[in-house]
């Protein structure tokens, strides 16, 4: 998956710390980021490849690291018009190389939205700034202080035998199939959460709800919570068709794959291919 990064070790804690040469550069706009081209293939720049251009950057932000590479969003940037910068959709890094850097340029853009979601007090209408101990904004004028935004989801593998339920999105740009997913309300434990998309969205009852693995997934500035769940008794589907464009049970065989599984539900439904849950 996506977070999975082979040896490297990613820390979040936050830090206050100067970038060096070899530390990367994180520049957003809107739901584009920006990147170097080389050949036919994408990097993301270092602060070494400013080369004396180093003024573009008024100020930037210590977000997390890689093992001994830091990774900084800039938070104001006029972008070079050398070197082979360019701004690339975000939808990039599902199938980026290396995969660490993939990783840290979609976690990047959680944070900058959500900065960019904060730059003014919900309670008082003030300015917002980055806090000074920890990953927060706060209010230069009454104080209130913002954590960065983390939406809880379940996705559930829904198996009938030697079936296992896959569906379509009625909307967005996703086209492929998937399982079964949605965020969780106010007072909701997850398995709660899990029995009430399930019927929600294709009228099914679920049973013997089991944890299979979570993932941070920035895309959507989501943590998902993957289960395994059995059907409970009438396998007709009732679709939700706001929700949802088609839903079916397919068999191990019938199961399409996509490659690179970056995301739990993509490496569920491999696993029940490979009968492996």
């Amino acid at each position: 998956m996506i977070q999975e990064i082979g040896e490297g070790r990613f820390n979040p804690a936050y830090m206050r710390k100067n970038p060096q040469e070899d530390d990367i550069l994180l520049h957003y706009e809107y739901n584009k980021v920006m990147l170097i081209k080389e050949g036919d293939g994408y990097r993301l720049p270092a602060f070494r490849d400013l080369k004396g251009e180093e003024d573009a950057v008024e100020s930037v932000s210590y977000l997390f690291s890689i093992d001994s590479k830091g990774y900084y969003l800039a938070d104001t940037f006029q972008m070079p018009e050398f070197g082979g910068f360019v701004m690339e959709g975000l939808q990039i890094f599902r199938s980026f190389e290396p995969m660490e850097d993939g990783f840290a340029g979609i976690t990047g853009s959680q944070i900058y939205r959500w900065r960019e979601s904060r730059r003014f007090c919900g309670c008082c209408g003030g300015k917002m700034a980055p806090g000074e101990k920890e990953r927060s904004m706060v209010c230069s004028a009454c104080g209130h202080t913002e954590y960065p935004k983390i939406s809880p989801a379940v996705i559930v593998a829904i198996r009938n035998g030697d079936r296992l339920l896959m569906s379509r999105y009625a909307r967005g740009a996703y086209r492929h199939y998937a399982l079964i997913a949605g965020y969780l309300e106010i007072g909701e434990t997850f398995e709660d959460c899990v029995k009430r998309e399930v019927m929600e969205e294709v009228g099914l009852k679920v049973k013997n709800i089991r944890y299979y693995k979570s993932q941070p997934w920035a895309f959507s500035d989501t943590v998902m919570i993957g289960f395994v769940a059995d059907l409970d008794g009438d396998d007709t589907i009732r679709l939700q068709e706001e929700e949802l464009s088609e839903a079916g049970w397919f068999t191990r065989e019938e199961i399409i794959e996509y490659p690179p599984y970056i995301s739990v539900g993509h490496e569920m439904m491999k696993a029940f291919k490979d009968g492996k849950i």
